[in-house]
This record gives C-alpha cells, sequence and structure tokens, in this order.
C-alpha cells in the first residue's frame, strides 16, 4: 500500500486540479483527499509535484514493428485481413516498453497495419504488470490512401486507387452484414447457420457499434471513411488526421467517436499528408470533438506524446485540455475509460509524477510511474523495466 502525499493532482475529472494525497491499495486508487492516514503505508512525498494518470498512448505499435523482429503487426499479403488479432504481433517482453514508461506512458493502443485497407483487431495493453491485456478488442483497424496504395499497387493488384480501398471497404462491411443477417435467420439451427468465418465474425461488433473502425486517413480520405460511417451506420475514429482542420463542421457527426492525430514529424506524403496543422487539436476540441494525439511507435521517437501536446499548447490549446489528449480523451476513444485515464477511486492505480506539468514545461522530468499500484520507474535510481 502507497500514499502518495501532498501532490497537485490532477485528477482530470470534475474535481478537477487540487492539492491532495492519494491512497493506493490492491493495485486500485481507493482514497484521494487531504491528511489521509499513512498507517501502515510507504509514503510516497509528492510535494511540489505534478501527479497525473498514467499516459494513455491512442494508436501504437510497439512491441511488434521494432527490433529483429520487425513486422509482427503488418501483414502484407492481403489487402483484407480483418481475422488478424494484434494480441498475437507482439513481444511483451520488449524494450519499447520500458521506453513508454520512460515517457510516461502506461497504457497502449496497439493496432495491426496499416498495410492493409480492413487490417485486424487491436487491443489495449500496459506497459507492465501481471495482467496487461485490459481489453481485446478495442477497435477494428481499418486504413486509406497511401499504405495500402503503396503496398500493392506495385504488386500489379487492388487496391491501386482510392477507388479500390473505398470499394473493399464497404464491400467487407456487406459481406459482415450479410454474414450477420444468416446466422439471425438460422437461430439456433446450426444446419442453416453460414459456415464459420473468423474475418466476418471480427467485424461483427462494427456492424453492432460495440468497437469503432479505426481508420488510417489523411485529409479528404477522412470525408470517406465518414460517408462509410453513415452508410452503414458504425463508429469511426480518424488516425492521423492531417488536415482535419479543414472538415470541422463534419467531424462533428456522432458516427465520429474521436479523432487521433499526429504524429507530426511523420514525412510529408505528396498529395494526402501535404497538410500540417497541429491547429486541429484545439479546433476540434473548441467544438466538442474528442481528440487525441498519438506516438505511432517505434516509427517515430519515444516521446512523441510530450511534443504533440507541446505543439498543442503552442497553438494556443489550454495546458491541461492538452493534458487531457494523452489521459481522459484517449482512454475514452479507445474504451478503457472504466480503467484507467484520470485519478479517481476505484480507476487502476496507473499513476506518473513529474517535477513540472509536461503539457506546458519543456524541461518537465519524470520522477516516477507506477502501474497497478507497483513502481515501475524512478528517475535517477536505476529502476526501470528493461532493469528489474
Amino acid at each position: 500500500m502507497y500514499v502518495i502525499k501532498n501532490g497537485t493532482l490532477y485528477t482530470m475529472e470534475d474535481c478537477g486540479v487540487r492539492k491532495a494525497d492519494l491512497r493506493i491499495c490492491d493495485g486500485k486508487i481507493t482514497e484521494i483527499g487531504p491528511g489521509l492516514s499513512t498507517e501502515g503505508a510507504e509514503v510516497i512525498d509528492a510535494e511540489g509535484k505534478c501527479v497525473l494518470p498514467g499516459f494513455v498512448d491512442a494508436h501504437s505499435h510497439i512491441g511488434g514493428l521494432a527490433g529483429e523482429r520487425e513486422e509482427d503487426l503488418n501483414e502484407i499479403t492481403n489487402p483484407l485481413t480483418p481475422e488478424l488479432d494484434a494480441y498475437y504481433g507482439i513481444d511483451p517482453d520488449s524494450k519499447s516498453f520500458a521506453c513508454a514508461i520512460r515517457q510516461g506512458i502506461t497504457t497502449s493502443c496497439i493496432a495491426p497495419g496499416s498495410a492493409n485497407v480492413v487490417c485486424g483487431w487491436v487491443m489495449a495493453y500496459k506497459s507492465a504488470g501481471k495482467n496487461r491485456l485490459m481489453k481485446d478488442p478495442v477497435a477494428m483497424k481499418g486504413a486509406m490512401g497511401i499504405n495500402p496504395k503503396g503496398c500493392y499497387a506495385k504488386k500489379n493488384m487492388a487496391p491501386m486507387t482510392r477507388m479500390a480501398i473505398a470499394n473493399i471497404m464497404r464491400s467487407y462491411l456487406r459481406d459482415v452484414a450479410e454474414y450477420m443477417e444468416k446466422k439471425e435467420a438460422a437461430g439456433e439451427d446450426e444446419k442453416k447457420r453460414p459456415p464459420f468465418n473468423l474475418g466476418l465474425e471480427h467485424g461483427i461488433p462494427v456492424l453492432k457499434r460495440e468497437i469503432p473502425l479505426k481508420v488510417h486517413s489523411y485529409m479528404h480520405d477522412m470525408m470517406t471513411v465518414l460517408e462509410i460511417a453513415r452508410e452503414f451506420d458504425i463508429d469511426i475514429t480518424l488516425d492521423h488526421a492531417q488536415g482535419a482542420s479543414d472538415f470541422y463542421e463534419e467531424l462533428q457527426d456522432p458516427h465520429v467517436k474521436g479523432v487521433i492525430f499526429g504524429p507530426t514529424c511523420e514525412p510529408l506524403f505528396p498529395g494526402e499528408g501535404g497538410k500540417l496543422d497541429p491547429q486541429c487539436c484545439k479546433g476540434l476540441d473548441d467544438r466538442g470533438v474528442p481528440v487525441a494525439v498519438m506516438t505511432d511507435g517505434p516509427v517515430t521517437v519515444v516521446n512523441m506524446l510530450l511534443y504533440e501536446m507541446g505543439e498543442a499548447v503552442r497553438w494556443g490549446m489550454d495546458p491541461v485540455r492538452a493534458l487531457a489528449m494523452v489521459t481522459t480523451n484517449a482512454a475514452k476513444i479507445i474504451g478503457v475509460e472504466d480503467r484507467v485515464g484520470s485519478l479517481a477511486v476505484g480507476k487502476d492505480a496507473d499513476i506518473t509524477i513529474w517535477d513540472k506539468l509536461p503539457s506546458s514545461s519543456v524541461d518537465a522530468v519524470l520522477e516516477r510511474v507506477l502501474i497497478d499500484g507497483e513502481i515501475v520507474y524512478t528517475n535517477g535510481k536505476g529502476e526501470c523495466l528493461d532493469e528489474v
């Protein structure tokens, strides 16, 4: 049991920012308030420190695309691979997770792809702990534009064009709808049921709006995805979303569960990636559109979330609202807000302690990270995931 004493808590809840203590027991936050008893607990002195929820990276590929085992999350053999599941493509011992912890990332939304139009299931996974798989699936991954085109055009096969990408995505969703209708019509009669198809089974939660279609998309491709979402009445998230500032009105559509912007350092693809607009984070947030940012790790530098928050603040976003893009907003968009993303009684004790607020201070230092109530990183004391 720990008691974090006298910290400035950025709860990311209605109670906002407050000076208080926080009690941790059995991996959960059990009490928040001033002057908590420390009897039987180990005290963490947070006087003058910022106590934040652990960061949630809303779009990542860590553990599967790094090191010697490259491409374990990117099956570039068929533009339609909905039957796949990111769970089977990662190495839990990858040092990428230790790197994530050193940037305050305690939960990552790990996706397959983005070579294929439909890539497979996405999961939420913790950077450390005994029970690291949080939720599977949290989304179905899809991709538009240059990634599928770039992978399959050189093989002289579809999709070579945006026309084919839109058609493949629509055809898949129609097939799922037909499969669902046949299963429902058959009822309990096994003989009338359609042959089991894992790829179509994976699409059922999308059509039931239990999980969103999480789509790699830029600029006008976002409007194609939104059109498909309206046609099939499904939830979507728009990932990368460069050029979102051109579509503020359209992106307020209720089918858009969230926009996950970034990373701002990636190469600008001709045509579709030619507009880099980090100001859209504030613009979307001002209009009530849930917005988060991503690392896209390990494609980019490991501290990309800090850069993305800082860039949003530079463009006028309030630092606490910017912090929401890697805490509450990110957790809600990927569907794990019941466990992480804020400091509240009953939530997982995934907590970071900083000497300054990282969304507004470029020299902020991460001093400690806890996951499920266990210390997994202490700055300057050699306590780090890949060393213990």
